[in-house]
């Protein structure tokens, strides 16, 4: 008797799974919704500067109108008499105030707050907090004993004055944040600079600023538009010579009422600096703010 082969086993036919029907979504709406209520909640923050750039370019009696006047004749009246009405001089007292200030900052507080991360004595968060202690004083409460400091020698009215005042004011946030910017720089670039015999003066400007270079432009962003909006110094230790562009625009509050359509034109002119200055400097300020200095 003969032995047969055993037959060759066949696999089952795999059976098709049905495709389960496709789901809506939740993410793709939830996405959505976030960006619209994201818009919204823009346009209510933009819309008094969307407003005041409307009423600029609207006559005085369209501006008084209630309701507000939606569709109107734009006209540029408004900010010919605001140029024609000697407003360069304050714009010019305002750009030396903020340039200056902003400059001495910077020269004053990159190597304190180089000092501060790179070699910290003992006391450094004593030192810092004594650094932003100064920005809790209200500014009401100094206003007078500055105020007779600079009639005694001869500074009333004098527009390096408020340069002084304004690096004062703005000293203690930028070493706050260049501080950070500087811990952020690894620590073996440092070291690998003074391996090559780099001084500390050397790392310092060849090496660390370089590459903290948007975190300075973000810091001098934020000391010009302080400097540039500061109103309280201006308006008690100016009055004609050294006047600036926030106390010009006090002047359209007058007893007669309120001159709407110019002054939303004189704020609209003197907002435009600083926005200028952000939008070409938005890359930097982006990459500054990011190093972890605003958190």
């Amino acid at each position: 008797m003969t032995a047969t082969a055993p037959a060759p086993r066949t696999r089952p036919a795999a059976v098709p799974t049905p495709r389960p029907a496709p789901r809506r979504r939740r993410g793709s709406v939830g996405g959505t919704a976030l960006t619209v209520l994201t818009w919204a909640i823009a346009l209510v923050f933009v819309s008094p500067a969307l407003w005041m750039v409307l009423t600029a370019f609207k006559t005085e009696g369209i501006a008084q109108t209630d309701p507000p006047t939606l569709l109107f004749q734009p006209t540029l009246d408004q900010f010919r008499n605001v140029v024609g009405a000697d407003f360069m001089p304050y714009v010019g007292n305002s750009l030396i105030a903020t340039l200056a200030s902003t400059a001495l900052v910077l020269v004053l507080g990159t190597p304190a707050a180089y000092a501060l991360s790179i070699r910290p004595v003992k006391r450094t968060k004593d030192v810092l907090f004594f650094f932003i202690s100064t920005k809790m004083l209200p500014l009401v409460a100094v206003v007078v004993p500055i105020y007779v400091a600079a009639a005694e020698v001869g500074m009333l009215d004098n527009i390096w004055t408020l340069v002084v005042l304004y690096t004062a004011m703005n000293l203690p946030i930028a070493v706050w944040m260049l501080r950070s910017f500087f811990l952020e720089v690894p620590a073996g670039v440092v070291e690998a600079a003074q391996m090559e015999g780099a001084s500390l003066p050397r790392v310092l400007w060849s090496v660390m600023l370089p590459i903290m270079a948007p975190g300075v432009a973000a810091t001098a962003l934020i000391c010009m538009i302080f400097s540039w909006n500061e109103f309280f110094f201006a308006v008690n230790l100016t009055a004609s010579q050294a006047a600036t562009v926030p106390v010009y625009l006090v002047g359209f509050i007058t007893s007669e009422g309120l001159y709407w359509a110019q002054l939303a034109a004189a704020a609209t002119l003197a907002s435009l600096p600083i926005v200028v200055i952000g939008w070409m400097a938005q890359r930097q300020l982006v990459r500054g703010l990011s190093m972890g200095a605003v958190k």
